[in-house]
């Protein structure tokens, strides 16, 4: 019996045992630093504040009352504030309706078999790019808020001079100004 006997194992490995473990994170940690290098850095946050975006009638798509989809990318209508989706308004009889989806149905028309070209300046509060947009020769913003299917931001004094006149001319929602939403009433 010249064999030494172990009772006890060691629970500590060599290194040797996690070098091929260590080998494989500094390569995948490695390779993970040189494509986070190659990627544009508007992946980061830090893409222009400003950029102009088009997109074909076949690519546009209506989110709701002042929400496009460009093909792949949302954009916000900048200088307005339309009803939202399953939001109620009612009819000189009564009868209620959803404002946010006749908002959107009128927008729909106004881009409707049209490309757009939009300026795309500034972001939301949800991150959301926020812009202005042509379909032809036609302001979408301006159309919208002149229709009377979005209410002004009150800072854009032509904006709001539009607003003012689809009141004037009891336009869109402002057609019957009782069944509107409450913050309608309240401008």
């Amino acid at each position: 019996m010249s064999q030494k006997r172990r009772i006890f194992r060691s629970s500590y490995s060599t290194p040797s045992r996690w070098r091929g473990a260590l080998w494989c994170v500094l390569f995948s940690f490695a390779g993970i630093s040189l494509v986070g290098l190659g990627l544009p850095a508007n992946l980061f946050g830090s893409a222009p504040h400003e950029q102009d975006w088009a997109a074909t009638a076949q690519s546009v798509r209506v989110l709701d009352g002042d929400t496009l989809l460009l093909g792949e990318r949302t954009l916000r209508l900048t200088g307005l504030l339309s009803p939202q989706r399953g939001q109620t308004c009612h009819t000189p009889g009564g009868v209620g309706f959803d404002c946010g989806a006749t908002a959107a149905q009128a927008l729909a028309q106004l881009v409707q078999g049209r490309d757009l070209s939009c300026h795309v300046k500034g972001r939301d509060r949800f991150g959301r790019p926020m812009g202005t947009c042509q379909a032809g020769e036609t302001g979408v913003n301006a159309a919208l808020v002149s229709a009377g299917w979005a209410l002004a931001d009150k800072d854009d004094a032509i904006m709001a001079s539009l607003e003012d006149a689809a009141r004037v001319a009891r336009r869109g929602l402002w057609s019957f100004p009782e069944g509107a939403p409450e913050h309608w009433r309240q401008r």
